[in-house]
């Protein structure tokens, strides 16, 4: 099989959203990365409902509908825009679909979606661990942060002259 593919990786990765704590790819991409119609998709996710478990594909609700229409550009009914809720599909949901798309296009660019979704947990992967550092280095500076003014405060009560009491001049009248 050759490794130059028709659709860039990065493509698929803007593809990838994070829905009820999941990362999924929508019905209209995925249909797109496996040259099919949505239509046809969903056809066949309906056909082989067993095959397609909550943690495979969802339908989203009207309000993840709304929320997500600003952001994937969804045309409204009046312009011909989408009629029924989409599903979203995680990685594992998505390797499904190719294997009941049953098209040479599909199982290719099913190898593409998995990369996509490889890359991502990676890269989520580095994220937190970079965090952690973070973390560690904040805590250590401002240990030290604490540490350079206890410093200052012992310079400055070492620098500080203490005052003498003044003493008066000429006669006083003590015991008189």
């Amino acid at each position: 099989m050759p490794d130059q593919h028709v659709v860039p990786l990065e493509r698929v990765e803007r593809s990838i959203l994070i829905l009820r704590g999941h990362r999924v790819i929508l019905d209209s991409d995925l249909a797109a990365l496996y040259g099919v119609e949505t239509r046809r998709l969903n056809e066949q996710v309906k056909r082989n409902e067993a095959r397609f478990p909550e943690d495979f594909a969802f339908q989203l609700t009207p309000e993840e509908f709304d929320h997500l229409k600003s952001q994937v550009a969804t045309s409204s009914r009046q312009w011909g825009g989408r009629r029924k809720l989409p599903f979203a599909f995680t990685e594992h949901g998505a390797l499904m679909a190719a294997s009941v798309l049953n098209s040479p296009k599909a199982v290719e660019m099913s190898i593409l979606v998995v990369r996509a979704f490889v890359r991502l947990r990676q890269i989520l992967a580095s994220n937190r661990q970079l965090a952690a550092k973070l973390n560690e280095l904040e805590r250590r500076i401002a240990a030290h942060d604490k540490n350079i003014v206890a410093l200052f405060q012992a310079v400055r009560s070492l620098m500080a002259v203490p005052e003498k009491p003044k003493r008066r001049i000429g006669f006083s009248r003590e015991g008189a």
